[in-house]
């Protein structure tokens, strides 16, 4: 059978900005730099010296980048509460933390992509609207906000030297965050805030969409497994509303909650189908669905259209990336044990997915992934019986 993969939109020209900001920054992060070490000439007038600024300098630009990203996120947490949101998670980098039965815990998760996230539960829907606007731009905004703060400063206060630098790089970099956050793209495997704002917009349904996606990820924060959320937020979006990235999310969790029911049949058919239909689903999501396709096809003894797919160059990236992913672990698992027939190199890998239970912030997924590997095992012990 010949392989499907998912049929992706044509990349917008606005994909493009993020790659032209980056040298545009660098260039005023520069002309500064050069300005400043020009007012420092005669305190500053030997290589080495000049040598020392340039490092203080960028090590300014990378503690500005990441004061500034910690800064998005809280921006997106403050925002959310003033709207009435509750707070979920809060992630910087791999490092999270998150609200599990009312005491906030300290876990690791990192996804391809994403420097930081900020998840909080919507409030309720009110005639189908809830106030999500502010929320997903709030951590923009609060780039800006910031980033006027420290210009202001420079400019008013006539700081000097490293100060003055420390001020403008902050400000520079602010706006660039608040710039390939707000403005639509997607950022490598997931859409940035303003392309979920977009994306809202555009259809109707997206709004709900976006709503129980919130609503799923304080649920699994709880320790929830998607089989026992309400039913009723999962559905399938119609062809017209899978080119739609927010609501195309849907198809991806109506699957997800297939396999958390064991039922594999109806999930790899799904897949099948997904895979095979212009969409708008995300790289990360597509890489999941092909973890998930993989497993199906093991368990449903139809190996060889799903496996070709493993060994790929794309989805070896993919799994180096999220190497501590459980859906990753399980697939690999999987394919060990019941397609390569290797019990040692199956063991190794059980031997990571038990390390990450201890500081994955999802009880539920791993719950739900813990009961995949175990039906893994129970269709290898019968394959080995079998060929003794």
């Amino acid at each position: 059978m010949k392989q499907t993969s998912i049929k992706k939109q044509k990349p917008k020209k606005r994909a493009y900005i993020k790659i032209l900001f980056s040298p545009i920054i660098g260039f005023f992060c520069g002309i500064f730099l050069v300005k400043y070490l020009k007012e420092s000439g005669s305190s500053y007038n030997s290589i080495g010296s000049y040598l020392f600024m340039l490092g203080a300098a960028l090590l300014m630009l990378s503690g500005a980048i990441y004061l500034n990203i910690i800064l998005h996120e809280a921006g997106h947490l403050l925002f959310g509460l003033f709207f009435g949101f509750q707070f979920s998670s809060f992630r910087i980098g791999s490092l999270m933390l998150i609200k599990e039965n009312g005491t906030i815990r300290l876990r690791k998760m990192a996804i391809t992509g994403t420097a930081g996230q900020c998840l909080m539960n919507p409030p309720e829907l009110k005639k189908g609207k809830w106030p999500f606007l502010f929320y997903n731009l709030g951590g923009s905004f609060t780039n800006f906000i910031v980033a006027a703060v420290f210009l202001g400063i420079n400019f008013f206060c006539g700081l000097k030297r490293f100060y003055a630098l420390f001020c403008v790089i902050m400000g520079i970099t602010g706006i660039w965050i608040a710039f390939v956050n707000g403005i639509p793209i997607r950022m490598g495997a997931v859409d940035n805030d303003g392309c979920n704002a977009a994306s809202v917009y555009k259809f109707p349904s997206a709004l709900r969409s976006f709503w129980v996606q919130l609503k799923v990820s304080g649920q699994m924060a709880e320790g929830v497994r998607l089989k026992d959320m309400p039913s009723e937020w999962f559905f399938l979006p119609n062809e017209s509303e899978m080119q739609n990235s927010m609501t195309a999310v849907m198809a991806v969790f109506y699957e997800n909650r297939l396999m958390d029911l064991h039922k594999f049949e109806e999930a790899g058919d799904l897949i099948q189908t997904l895979r095979s239909m212009q969409s708008s689903i995300m790289d990360l999501y597509e890489n999941l669905l092909i973890c998930d396709q993989i497993y199906c096809a093991l368990i449903r003894k139809k190996e060889s259209e799903a496996l070709m797919q493993f060994q790929t160059k794309s989805f070896q990236t993919f799994r180096k990336q999220m190497k501590n992913f459980p859906v990753v672990l399980r697939t690999e698992y999987a394919v060990a044990l019941l397609h390569e027939q290797n019990p040692e190199k199956a063991g190794q890998i059980r031997e990571k997915f038990k390390d990450l239970v201890k500081t994955y912030p999802y009880a539920g997924d791993i719950e739900s992934e813990w009961e995949l590997v175990k039906i893994a095992e129970m269709d290898g012990r019968c394959l080995f019986c079998h060929s003794v």
